[in-house]
């Protein structure tokens, strides 16, 4: 049989194969690591930026439905103001009239109106409400939550978002029972939960406007 001998083996070209080995290993899982870590950074970002982009997108219609349900609640007040008849028609002037229909135009229409003389006018009509009931996305949110990418986010901005979906959250809801509310022609009930809406999406516009000064802090 024969024997190897150590001396017969070049043990500097082995040691160097082995270490060339290791090194490409160790190469080649840091490779894959700074990959890996790469592409959650980048999707990290897009997840990101399209959370900015549905906050952004839904602060502006919370604010365009704002402003038109003030109207809503404003109009009541106003028309309350003004005298009515044992039939529910109203009494004023003319001018008052219709200074009231340019200021909450639609509200009331007018179906006929007679002359009662001292400038006053009996006017018969009904009331119309065009609700506005803000659309809040939350579809960037879910898909970052189905994805798992929001748990590369940290905590605080984790924790953040989590408060501001959950109020938005709320502030749908109420809109519904607003839209129950008025298609049950519940109209003192509508005006208890629009001031109640205005109160939550005061908060949620502070909350949406904080973190949008720094939702690319949490990338």
């Amino acid at each position: 049989m024969k024997r190897l001998r150590l001396q017969n083996f070049n043990w500097k070209y082995i040691i160097g194969e082995v270490l060339l080995i290791f090194v490409g290993i160790n190469l080649a899982i840091w490779f894959n690591d700074w990959n890996a870590s790469k592409k959650i950074d980048q999707n990290k970002k897009i997840a990101i930026e399209k959370i900015q982009i549905e906050i952004k997108n839904n602060l502006k219609e919370l604010l365009k439905t704002r402003l038109n349900n003030q109207r809503i609640s404003g109009a009541f007040e106003n028309f309350g103001n003004f005298d009515f008849d044992k039939e529910g028609d109203v009494i004023v002037s003319a001018e008052h009239m219709e200074n009231f229909r340019n200021q909450y135009p639609g509200f009331f229409r007018v179906s006929d109106s007679t002359a009662l003389g001292d400038g006053l006018f009996k006017y018969k009509g009904e009331t119309f409400i065009n609700l506005e009931l803000a659309e809040l996305s939350k579809i960037a949110w879910e898909t970052s939550k189905t994805t798992g990418i929001v748990n590369e986010f940290g905590y605080d901005c984790l924790y953040e978002l989590q408060g501001i979906y959950n109020l938005q959250h709320l502030v749908v809801n109420e809109m519904d029972k607003a839209s129950n509310a008025l298609q049950n022609q519940e109209i003192e009930l509508l005006l208890r939960v629009l001031d109640f809406i205005r109160q939550m999406d005061s908060s949620l516009e502070k909350e949406y406007e904080a973190f949008l000064k720094h939702i690319m802090d949490c990338i």
